[in-house]
């Protein structure tokens, strides 16, 4: 892909995020993909990879992805981004609480013949769950 075309990929992208379209954002990744996540360790396939968007979804209906930039190296990509959200569903057994959160993202991504082979999704999950209140802070 040329780096118009990578551009161009990540900007129809957002708007699946914009959509909460987990089936079309997981059609982006090569049928045997990877991706690595804090929340979920490693993933592998499509339907897998499904299954995280979906989590997020439906944890946080009002998801919102917001990205601020994209770096492009080759066939890699960075995606540098904001995710926001209030927990209103079930997430990894936690009931909703009505809280919301804020995180600053780095997606780093490995392009082959126009799919996503590898992701790699670093963000702060333990401040994620301190925000929505399912961890405490000790105090200081």
């Amino acid at each position: 892909m040329t780096r118009e075309e990578i551009l161009a990929f990540f900007e129809r992208r957002l708007e699946l995020w914009r959509r909460h379209d987990a089936a079309a954002l997981a059609a982006d990744h090569a049928e045997d993909s990877l991706v690595q996540s804090p929340t979920q360790a490693l993933q592998r396939g499509r339907e897998a990879i499904e299954s995280v968007y979906k989590l997020w979804f439906t944890a946080f209906p009002d998801y919102q992805f917001l990205q601020e930039e994209v770096l492009i190296d080759d066939q890699r990509a960075a995606v540098i981004a904001r995710i926001v959200g209030t927990h209103e569903g079930e997430f990894f057994g936690m009931a909703p609480t009505k809280r919301r959160f804020e995180c600053r993202v780095v997606f780093v991504y490995t392009l082959k013949n126009g799919e996503i082979v590898h992701e790699r999704r670093i963000l702060d999950f333990t401040g994620v769950l301190l925000q929505i209140g399912v961890l405490k802070a000790r105090p200081v």
